[in-house]
């Protein structure tokens, strides 16, 4: 879901805006695993809180990055998984994640740095 009020300037700038925030990169990992079921993502993702999670999955959802699959069945059921488009982000965010395990080290060096708040 945009979060802007006019077009983008570059095809970086609509990216970052569909993967913004915290937790969408790590939800688009998890879903590439297959589809998974909210509790199932809830417990690869222990750290955020279940309103951010469905936030998170509604916004990716409105992009067109999720789909949202309910089976009319006793109990319900939902599944959660990556739509095409979802699949080819998440192939993009292939060399970022590479980079990224490369740098690892160095990143954490500097972590205290960035966020001296977590300290």
């Amino acid at each position: 879901m945009s979060r802007r009020n006019g077009p983008y300037d570059c095809g970086l700038d609509a990216a970052v805006d569909v993967i913004g925030g915290k937790w969408k990169v790590l939800l688009l990992w998890a879903l590439a695993q297959g589809p998974q079921r909210f509790g199932e993502l809830k417990r690869s993702l222990p750290d955020i809180s279940e309103k951010v999670l469905i936030q998170q999955l509604r916004e990716m959802e409105t992009d067109r990055i999720v789909h949202r699959e309910v089976y009319h069945q006793v109990p319900p059921k939902v599944e959660y998984s990556l739509t095409a488009l979802g699949t080819s982000l998440n192939t993009a965010l292939e060399p970022l994640g590479a980079w990224g395990l490369a740098h690892m080290r160095e990143i954490e060096e500097t972590y205290e740095a960035r966020h001296p708040q977590a300290g």
